[in-house]
């Protein structure tokens, strides 16, 4: 096994306890609604994965750290065994958040052992199984940072994670790329890492439309807002009308208005609204409503995927340490998740893997829809054009933003 892997894993799993850092041990606790997870669950989930589909699978007689982990640890892999509910991860008081380092810093002896006395035979599927483990945490860390976000707002101190003082840019002027699509190609098709939903490569037909060259901006939400938007049902699908009036959403997540002037709540602290900046966190059912009242529409992901093809990977992510998007121009890769109008589904001739991996992703292709193009949470190391995010449609705690698309 190559040191460059071993390398990798460390620098990835340090990089899971330097996200928590900057917690107090009563937060590594919270689960703030049913989406989020406890920082201490994600810590002990991530290490579980390890041990359960790398050390078990792998070293004979294997004995496990706790067997009740099994349990407490698992997320949705019903091929592995029965979990804990996700609503109920926040009653978890033990094992403590010691337990859980203690448990991480086991597993990774193990696993160090493992990738420097791996069986030959086995190597290039110890390999691919890491590799797909530390894509995994990368996902998780993402999720740290929604989640203790989420957590800290639900907190009327409001507490701040990083301190900071956030930038404040004037917004580029909106202009309109004019795409001519044709019969393209879609999916990965390659010899490095991607998760089995981004395969195969097929063909896809797209129609000539027109890209938004920016996210749309705070300004122009309030300006939907301030017409009505969230009063309108015209502009509205019905299920996301009926979830606008079951919460009573008027506003994107963590925005929050006193004495007449807008607030939004960040990572760095509760701040006046930029409204240069990027809109954030608002839901697909708020973005399709946004695009209806802009008299434009949603991208489709191919759209977006075609763009993404033709740039450098470079943008806002977690390398920045700013962990709340900019004002800027571009912005296709890094600074939000963009909605895209396209329905998580298979591509065509879609396999899930073998096993329990396969149930990673191909069982959740239902009444959810793509998102592309990564966020400011986003390792930029964990990104590519063709890889698909998904979350529900009524989903407002992810880093997700809105570019606008029309058809030519």
């Amino acid at each position: 096994m190559t040191a460059a892997l071993a390398s990798e894993y460390q620098r990835i799993r340090h990089t899971s306890a330097a996200i928590c850092a900057p917690l107090a041990r009563d937060d590594y606790q919270l689960q703030s609604i049913v989406e989020t997870s406890p920082p201490k669950w994600h810590l002990g989930h991530v290490t579980w994965f390890f041990e359960t589909f790398l050390l078990q699978a792998f070293v004979k007689n294997y004995q496990p750290f706790r067997a009740e982990y099994n349990y407490l640890f698992n997320s949705y892999y019903q091929t592995v065994g029965s979990m804990q509910p996700r609503a109920e991860r926040g009653l978890m008081s033990r094992p403590t958040v010691e337990d859980v380092y203690a448990y991480r810093a086991a597993i990774d002896e193990r696993m160090m052992a493992l990738l420097s006395d791996a069986d030959p035979s086995q190597a290039q599927a110890i390999a691919a199984r890491v590799t797909l483990g530390l894509h995994h945490e990368q996902q998780h860390q993402e999720l740290l940072y929604m989640d203790i976000k989420h957590n800290f707002w639900r907190n009327s101190l409001r507490p701040i994670y990083l301190p900071k003082t956030l930038p404040v840019r004037e917004a580029t002027p909106l202009t309109w790329e004019t795409r001519e699509g044709g019969l393209l190609e879609s999916g990965f098709d390659g010899d490095n890492f991607a998760y089995d939903n981004e395969r195969p490569q097929h063909k896809i037909w797209l129609e000539p439309h027109r890209l938004a060259s920016r996210l749309t901006t705070n300004a122009e939400y309030l300006a939907f807002i301030e017409d009505g938007g969230y009063q309108r049902a015209e502009l509205w699908l019905a299920d996301g009308w009926y979830h606008r009036k079951q919460h009573g959403w008027q506003a994107p997540l963590y925005w929050e208005q006193c004495d007449g002037q807008w607030y939004e709540f960040t990572l760095h602290g509760f701040e006046p609204l930029n409204l240069a900046a990027p809109v954030t966190h608002t839901s697909y059912y708020e973005a399709d409503a946004f695009a209806r009242w802009s008299g434009k529409r949603l991208p489709l992901e191919a759209e977006l995927e075609h763009k993404l093809r033709e740039l450098p990977i470079t943008g806002h992510f977690t390398d920045s340490n700013t962990f709340h998007p900019q004002a800027g121009t571009g912005q296709h890769y890094g600074s939000l998740w963009e909605w895209t109008a396209s329905p998580y589904t298979a591509y065509p001739r879609f396999q899930p893997l073998e096993g329990s991996m396969g149930e990673y992703n191909g069982k959740f292709m239902c009444n959810q829809w793509v998102l592309r193009g990564g966020a400011c949470i986003t390792p930029p190391d964990h990104i590519r054009p063709t890889y698909r995010n998904f979350f529900y449609p009524h989903d407002r705690w992810q880093f997700s933003g809105i570019r606008l698309a029309e058809d030519v």
